[in-house]
């Protein structure tokens, strides 16, 4: 999976009635690209994340 700053980072809800979280890339802490990344969420908080199977990443120029 690569992302890069500015990136959406979607994370698929795995049980009914789950919504799915979207936070956005902050700054990317693995190698070019590729996790972990920072990521902020929609009420602010910033966390370190490694996307699972569960996860896109939607580039600017998709939506």
């Amino acid at each position: 999976m690569e992302a890069d700053k500015g990136d959406r980072l979607v994370v698929h809800g795995r049980v009914v009635g789950e919504h799915d979280r979207v936070m956005e890339v902050v700054e990317v802490l693995g190698p070019p690209h590729s996790p972990p990344f920072r990521v902020r969420d929609e009420r602010g908080h910033e966390l370190i994340m490694v996307p699972g199977p569960d996860s896109q990443v939607e580039h600017p120029d998709e939506r």
